[in-house]
């Protein structure tokens, strides 16, 4: 992973830090601390093919394999030295023809390029009677009844929930992409125009870092799986990845009807308001969220990476 984020020379710090939380997570289950495997590389004191070569098993080599990309995408996608990068590491890790690397990179790609396009063109704007309500703190009229809203950010943060579930990682790469979808939508049920950078920072304002999250969401899945598989069991497996669904299925659920209040309100609320706010939705939706674990462990069995994509690009 260190090796991916130094592939293009930049310092991408989207990129460090999703080293940085995977690095963390690792050491806290026994693993080497970052410092010193940056400086090994850095140094080149370990050389690509030298970490490679301590990989014991083709399970290994997948793995770090979907790491890189994902490290690789962290800042938005890959540029032509990453992808030069990822092509040489898939010969080195000898997994050139391997159809399940490949496909785990293509998804991966499919999921950051949505990710990152823009958002869908908002319809027209409201009749004229109806833009009168938009004055800024004026209740303002949903487009669509509450109860579909409501429907939709409960769906959303079940999908989320159940893609904790999953051991892939492009199933990891799809979560925070698919919040601020659900951040647009809500906003869009208002008539109000969101872009890309305005939900990025709404969901920032509220504490709930997009990196952070990321990275929490991988050094979950390495420590529970890659290291439990090492150890010949799951540590912790089971137990990270339940606090890994109820986290997701939590902060989506608070993050969609903070959007509803914010956006419905008129949009007065200050950054402290909103952050106090969103701790209050969080906390009331920890508490609710045992109730959808079945409907989330049900979801995370009929999920397929198509419906994935098309649920990003939506």
């Amino acid at each position: 992973m260190v090796h991916a984020a130094l592939a293009d020379g930049r310092k991408s710090e989207d990129e460090r830090e999703a080293v940085r939380g995977a690095a963390e997570s690792l050491a806290t289950a026994g693993g080497p601390a970052l410092a010193g495997v940056y400086q090994d590389v850095l140094l080149k004191r370990v050389t690509l093919a030298q970490a490679v070569a301590a990989l014991p098993s083709n399970e290994h080599r997948q793995l770090a394999y979907e790491m890189a990309v994902c490290v690789c995408d962290s800042d938005g996608g890959q540029n032509d030295a990453e992808r030069t990068f990822l092509a040489d590491l898939r010969r080195t890790l000898g997994l050139e023809g391997d159809a399940t690397a490949a496909a785990a990179a293509a998804r991966a790609d499919a999921i950051t390029e949505a990710a990152y396009a823009p958002v869908p063109a908002i319809p027209p704007p409201l009749p004229a009677a109806a833009a009168l309500a938009t004055t800024a703190g004026a209740a303002i009229p949903s487009r669509v009844p509450e109860s579909e809203l409501d429907k939709s950010i409960l769906n959303t943060s079940i999908l989320n929930g159940a893609l904790e579930l999953l051991p892939q990682s492009w199933a990891t790469m799809a979560i925070i992409p698919l919040q601020v979808r659900l951040v647009y939508r809500v906003g869009k049920a208002y008539g109000v125009e969101l872009d890309q950078g305005h939900i990025k920072e709404f969901i920032a304002t509220v504490g709930v870092g997009l990196t952070s999250q990321y990275v929490e969401q991988i050094g979950r899945k390495l420590v529970g799986g890659l290291l439990g598989k090492v150890a010949g069991g799951m540590i912790g497996g089971i137990g990270k990845t339940a606090t890994g669904a109820a986290f997701s299925f939590a902060t989506t659920y608070a993050l969609g009807h903070l959007a509803k209040r914010y956006y419905g309100g008129g949009r007065v609320m200050s950054a402290a308001l909103l952050r106090s706010t969103f701790q209050d939705l969080l906390s009331s939706a920890k508490g609710t969220q045992q109730q959808y674990l079945p409907a989330i462990r049900e979801r995370a069995g009929t999920i397929t990476s198509g419906e994935l994509l098309d649920l990003v690009r939506r």
